[in-house]
């Protein structure tokens, strides 16, 4: 069954939602222990009401999907990935479900959004600036490429809204073959593999678009790269957390079949949480503890608004790589970089500092997806005659560190996720903006470093991922803390996982 929410009923449900938070702040907490407290409170107001939601089972689960029809839901998604399934049911049932001894816990499925800016309605809101990509240079991506690496048989997933199948992601400029090597869509509401929006398009071009209809101006930072694009928008750019999950699931089943390497996720849940309680966190940390480098956009809302991106999954997570955007100002002299005022920043519910790193996001110049209509509504951003469009956000910055990552992997395919963050890093160069310092992505000096110290030491993983039967205390996550009432609804699902095949080695089990 498809799902979309239009703007004017998620407005309602954020009204509802606030007028379920007390005088402090505090979330009343009535019924089964093991499920999120918004749904609670969302089956106290009006138990009828259809709920998406993710349920984790504790252990095998015997016959919880069949209890899901027998209450008058439906399965919606397989999440074997982090041991759930997605459903859709009324919130009264949701509660009956969760007494079963079966499940460990049961949470709503949250919005999620992509990260680039919003896209300006006028000029002088965001001037047209000179069209050029400084950022090659700016990064040092020239002096890679002059060392014989471009990112072959590397494959980044591209979790976003689709990829057109633009000539600029054939394997060279005159052999017409694709290096899109795989589509599929998990979206609730759309079958098809196109690019609606556009969004993924341009993503993707960053990473690994050659610039071929430029004479390889407009080139991405890894521009033999393979692509794999696992469509999640739909073409309204709705998503939900289900989603996200289930494509992070397919890059976990066939990551060895297809060498992914590489996760691109430009996107944000729509609710703040602990990573400890978030089902999109908790599906990426089982992909970079598998080997797999996983990417976000640290979100474009700053913590000016009321609902700060860096602070929600994937980007609150403290083993991915989060990234943040800067300004090059026009020029590919890094000296007068800044950090963009729209990248968002946040020392995360769990203390984690975020973003990671921070890499070029502002008036980036990419692959233009005929398949969308954005050369009709925004004209002034087209670049050569409807083959590229200029756009700004985390979105753009989060590909350059996959572009380079696949770079690196292709030079050291051994390296692990954790030495991967490790050298990016530390590569010695950063950027800063007042009282923010933070390292800036610096490709050259990260493929020719040497050091394979490792990062994450000491982090503790996700709650969900803890093994075990027994279910996990949540009485004792903070959920008081966390700003539930900032949009939309939910996000968090848990798990139990494939654990022999997990290299646990960078992770602490002191707790």
């Amino acid at each position: 069954m498809g799902r979309f929410i239009k703007p004017i009923q998620a407005m309602l449900m954020l009204v509802m939602l606030v007028s379920l938070i007390g005088p402090a702040g505090m979330l009343t907490s009535v019924g089964p222990s093991n499920v999120h407290p918004l749904l609670k409170q969302m089956a106290s107001v009006d138990p009828e009401r259809k709920v998406a939601v993710i349920v984790q089972k504790l252990g095998d689960g015997a016959g919880l999907e069949a209890k899901v029809t027998q209450f008058g839901g439906e399965i919606t998604k397989d999440l074997h990935i982090i041991n759930a399934f997605a459903a859709e049911l009324s919130a009264e049932a949701t509660l009956e479900l969760a007494s079963d001894p079966g499940v460990r816990w049961v949470s709503l499925d949250a919005a999620v959004e992509s990260a680039k800016k919003p896209t300006p309605t006028s000029l002088e809101e965001d001037p047209i600036t000179v069209p050029e990509n400084d950022y090659l240079d700016t990064l040092g991506v020239r002096d890679v490429w002059a060392m014989g690496l471009h990112g072959e048989g590397i494959s980044v997933a591209v979790i976003d809204s689709g990829i057109f199948m633009d000539r600029d992601f054939s394997v060279t400029i005159k052999k017409p073959t694709s290096r899109i090597i795989w589509q599929e869509s998990f979206s609730s509401n759309s079958f098809k593999t196109d690019d609606a929006t556009g969004h993924g398009t341009h993503v993707a071009g960053i990473i690994g678009g050659h610039g071929g209809a430029s004479d390889g101006l407009y080139s991405g930072v890894a521009p033999k790269v393979n692509l794999i694009n696992l469509k999640v928008s739909d073409e309204d750019g709705v998503a939900f957390e289900s989603d996200v999950v289930a494509a992070m699931q397919w890059v976990y089943d066939f990551k060895d079949q297809f060498n992914v390497r590489v996760v691109n996720l430009s996107l944000n849940s729509t609710v703040e949480s602990s990573y400890h309680t978030s089902p999109m966190d908790a599906a990426a940390e089982i992909l970079w503890f598998n080997g797999v480098v996983v990417i976000a956009s640290a979100g474009n809302l700053g913590v000016e608004n009321n609902y700060n991106t860096a602070n929600a999954a994937p980007a609150n997570d403290p083993f991915i790589i989060t990234v943040g955007a800067s300004d090059e100002m026009g020029t590919s002299d890094i000296n007068d970089d800044k950090i963009s005022s729209f990248s968002a920043y946040a020392t995360t519910y769990d203390g984690v500092t975020k973003p990671d790193i921070v890499a070029p996001g502002k008036d980036i110049i990419s692959v233009l997806a005929n398949s969308s209509s954005w050369d009709m509504y925004y004209s002034e951003r087209v670049v050569m005659e409807e083959e590229y469009f200029r756009l700004s956000g985390t979105s753009m910055a989060a590909p350059m560190v996959s572009g380079a990552v696949a770079l690196l992997l292709q030079s050291e395919p051994d390296l692990t996720p954790d030495q991967v963050k490790y050298r990016l890093l530390h590569s010695g160069t950063t950027v800063n903006d007042g009282d923010r310092s933070y390292p800036y992505l610096n490709v050259y000096a990260s493929v020719t470093g040497s050091t394979t110290e490792s990062a994450n030491t000491g982090q503790t993983a996700s709650q969900l991922l803890w093994s075990g039967d027994n279910p996990v205390a949540w009485d004792s996550v903070a959920w008081n803390s966390v700003a539930w009432n900032s949009v939309a609804w939910n996000s968090v699902a848990w798990n139990s996982v494939a654990w022999n095949s997990v290299a646990w080695n960078s992770v602490a089990w002191n707790e």
